[in-house]
């Protein structure tokens, strides 16, 4: 049952996180539809997004997982899902969303990105050495 509820909320999450990934090319269109406020640019509601894809994936990886155990717990594939996919779409905005933002708003920005895509590889590399010595 634990299971079937963990992909449940997998796909809510990978739902939510694609819905406000659209406030990226359509910010007044899906604030339109859905009845909120208007916003100027989709920034933080698709840093959400990304943030939510990456809960969506860490669940599924959750639920995938082969233990006897009823709660493990989030777990290493999960945070690197999770922060891989909110660092991947702030840089995303870094590149090509055009911010304009002043100097210590870009440091601040790309910091948190670096911090961010960083430890995801740092993880990854763990990760798959990890994976690598049970093989």
């Amino acid at each position: 049952m634990s299971k079937k509820l963990l992909r449940i909320d997998a796909v809510i999450n990978l739902l939510l996180g694609a819905l406000l990934l659209l406030s990226i090319p359509f910010p007044k269109q899906l604030s339109e539809l859905l009845g909120v406020p208007t916003i100027e640019q989709g920034f933080y509601s698709s840093i959400m997004g990304g943030v939510f894809v990456g809960i969506g994936i860490s669940l599924l990886v959750e639920s995938n997982r082969q233990t006897d155990q009823v709660m493990v717990g989030l777990g290493l594939a999960g945070a690197i899902a999770i922060n891989l996919c909110g660092g991947l779409v702030l840089l995303g905005w870094l590149l090509f969303g055009n911010l304009n933002l002043p100097l210590r708003g870009s440091i601040f920005l790309w910091g948190i990105d670096i911090i961010l895509v960083g430890i995801s590889s740092v993880e990854l590399i763990a990760f798959r050495k990890a994976q690598s010595k049970i093989k």
